[in-house]
């Protein structure tokens, strides 16, 4: 279930996480922006905070392959045993301790009208209040003609996977505007995200839509407009406009993983077995992962992305002090500390994944100049400022150590 409103961060307009928060956002500087500072001594290991989204969304494809997640928070739906026999394709599959499973199938609940499932009523009533009422497609769910359905299969056919972002994140922004009786408010927690320049939107429309961006983004306007248009956001719809929104997204959307089948491990591992037992479930556990590695690849969670306000803040760092996870099993998003924060230090995270920070300082930054548009000036880099400018593939192929199909694969990874 969605947490209380009191348990986690608000979705104000504002930049504090409120009283007797851990951190807060301030202003750095016109080329930085806003930076996340910790208001108190951090220690490692310590929540800084735990935050909803404004607004958030399943991936499309991910959904389309049953990936099937509550269609408000995100929680696997699936129990865990459920998860590994359709990644395994294996019906027959047993898992044990079925206790640790946390899904409570008895509490899901499905739209009356177009029968999306919630995982509870509380995430029910919360979409129905939010956008729900907006979006929802009633007897029309399964009709290729309906706009919103034109809509997400026109994204489909634009944006495969591995997927960064959803049109349907835009489509609850607009839908949240439309319901609310205060729509400036929440026009104006939208805009609180940063924004960038002409030619920074067009690069990363690029990024997301490939070569013919500017015909497909077109297109994706024109279905947006008829599927949603509204008086209040009018700028929203303009060309110039939905190419910012659409920036706004592709450039501060945080992914979301949840799997109940990782929940459902995380729980065995912390149970008190005797040594045999213990050594015989780690074995399961690790034979089943390389199993599931070699029938369903890397794509083992249901994913979608969402805008987090204090979490946009936290600039980027190839050392961070601090990483982002979902160990609830749905949107709520926990900021951890990776080692000790004295007060008024800047708090960062790494936009970049274990293996791309090892890189070197020159392939590193051209995964932030191409996916984020910056150059990174932390310690590291500066640190490494003298380094040859060539990429991690090039130092090993001068290096004359690897072979000509381990670069294709390594050149695929950046």
């Amino acid at each position: 279930m969605a947490a209380a409103a009191g348990d986690v961060c608000g979705a104000v307009p504002g930049s504090r996480a409120g009283s007797g928060a851990a951190a807060e956002a301030r202003f750095i500087s016109s080329a930085k922006g806003k930076g996340l500072f910790a208001t108190k001594n951090i220690r490692k290991g310590e929540t800084v905070f735990v935050e909803r989204p404004v607004v958030s969304s399943q991936f499309l494809w991910n959904a389309l392959y049953n990936y099937r997640a509550c269609d408000h928070c995100l929680r696997a739906l699936e129990t865990a045993e459920e998860n590994a026999q359709r990644l395994l394709g294996k019906s027959s599959l047993v898992l044990p301790h079925p206790e640790q499973c946390s899904i409570r199938k008895d509490l899901h609940q499905q739209c009356p009208r177009c029968q999306v499932t919630y995982c509870s009523a509380e995430c029910r009533q919360a979409a129905l209040e939010q956008y729900h009422q907006v979006l929802c497609l009633g007897p029309s769910r399964d009709d290729p003609t309906h706009p919103l359905n034109k809509l997400q299969e026109a994204w489909r056919n634009m944006h495969y996977p591995p997927e960064t972002s959803s049109i349907m994140l835009m489509a609850r922004m607009v839908a949240t505007v439309k319901q609310a009786k205060d729509k400036e408010w929440w026009i104006k927690t939208f805009s609180q995200f940063c924004s960038k320049t002409a030619n920074e939107e067009e690069e990363i429309v690029h990024k997301l839509l490939g070569d013919k961006f500017k015909g497909q983004l077109e297109l994706l306007r024109l279905l947006f407009t008829e599927a949603l248009y509204d008086q209040h956001l009018s700028r929203w719809f303009t060309p110039e406009g939905f190419r910012s929104l659409f920036a706004l997204v592709g450039t501060n959307g945080q992914g979301i993983g949840t799997s109940s089948l990782s929940q459902w491990v995380h729980a065995c591992d912390a149970l008190d077995l005797p040594m045999l037992q213990r050594e015989e479930l780690d074995a399961f556990i690790d034979q089943l992962y390389k199993d599931i590695e070699k029938e369903s690849g890397e794509f083992l969670n249901c994913e979608g992305s969402g805008l987090y306000v204090l979490q946009s803040c936290c600039n980027h760092s190839c050392i961070p002090n601090a990483e982002t996870s979902f160990p609830e099993n749905n949107f709520l998003l926990h900021l951890t500390a990776l080692e000790d924060i004295e007060a008024g230090e800047e708090i960062c995270i790494s936009y970049l994944d274990c293996c791309q920070r090892e890189r070197s300082r020159h392939s590193r930054n051209k995964i932030l100049r191409e996916n984020y548009l910056f150059t990174c000036s932390c310690p590291k880099c500066l640190a490494q400022a003298d380094d040859a400018d060539v990429t991690s593939d090039e130092e090993e192929e001068g290096e004359g150590e690897t072979d000509d199909a381990e670069l294709e694969d390594e050149m695929t990874d950046v």
